[in-house]
């Protein structure tokens, strides 16, 4: 089926309002909640269908909040070349050697800690290839460390660590609490770092002048792809900035309702596979000669 015909098709349109890259040959894909199940594996359905990418000569990089230590399980499963953390404050090569890292800024770190930290939020910095906290029974450590596959660190205080954070995380069971704290944090922290939620129960600073889209830009050089031959995939709003430079965005089923509205279109979950199968529907049908 060609590329036009699949597109009236298919009824997983997303919100989008250009039209959809018709030649990809860079998918960029984003991890938790995306590129693994809720158990934080990466399936076999998943594999064979990135090795089919690979076959049909389209890379595959992916970006993730996640710590680069945090993904090591992620990029042996899919022999990835190259990969983001921090949302694009570091891109490291598979041999995890760094290719560009970014810092936060050492004062809007501070200035994020005393906003949050009476606001009842969890800290958690992430720094000089460690992960630090103050608290290691509050709620969401025990989860994230499973995650992440490496224990934190604790300590009395960050000290100079947060001179040196790639990521700083505030973490909560107030969902309302962090979504409305956001656009404050941004405002407070201004150029000196990024702040968005990368789930309901965590919202992230990394490093400023870098995000998901920044990523996908230093991914698409690296390959040598124009960023309109780009597909990306994602469920939370920050992966919106790959989607405004991505030829080809899609949102998994169980994305968030502002990222399927900008999506071209939407696969099925991740308990589903929803990454094989927009590969399979959306990405191999645009591969280069298909």
């Amino acid at each position: 089926m060609s590329v036009s015909n699949l597109a009236e098709a298919i009824d997983e349109r997303g919100g989008a309002t250009s039209a959809p890259a018709s030649r990809i040959r860079l998918m960029v894909s984003d991890v938790d909640g995306t590129l693994v199940n809720k158990a934080k594996e990466v399936t076999p359905a998943t594999i064979e269908a990135v090795r089919r990418l690979h076959a049909a000569g389209i890379a595959f990089a992916a970006v993730s909040a996640r710590p680069p230590r945090g993904m090591k399980l992620m990029v042996e499963a899919l022999n990835v070349d190259l990969f983001g953390g921090f949302n694009g404050g570091s891109i490291l090569r598979r041999d995890f050697s760094v290719v560009e890292e970014h810092f936060v800024a050492a004062e809007a770190a501070r200035a994020g800690i005393a906003l949050m930290k009476p606001r009842g939020a969890s800290i958690w910095v992430f720094a000089d290839n460690e992960w630090f906290v103050t608290d290691p029974d509050s709620t969401y450590v025990a989860g994230e460390t499973r995650t992440v596959a490496f224990q934190p660190t604790v300590v009395e205080d960050f000290g100079d660590h947060i001179t040196r954070a790639g990521k700083i995380v505030f973490s909560s069971t107030d969902f309302d609490m962090l979504a409305a704290s956001e656009p404050e944090l941004q405002a407070l922290v201004g150029t000196g770092a990024t702040a968005r939620r990368s789930q309901a129960k965590y919202l992230d600073m990394t490093p400023p002048g870098t995000d998901k889209g920044y990523a996908v830009r230093a991914f698409a050089r690296h390959y040598g792809v124009a960023l309109d031959e780009v597909a990306v995939i994602g469920d939370m709003s920050n992966d919106l900035p790959m989607f405004a430079v991505g030829g080809l965005a899609i949102a998994m089923g169980n994305g968030a309702p502002e990222v399927k509205q900008q999506a071209h279109f939407v696969t099925l979950t991740n308990e589903e596979d929803g990454v094989a199968h927009a590969i399979e529907r959306f990405v191999l049908p645009r591969a280069p000669g298909a």
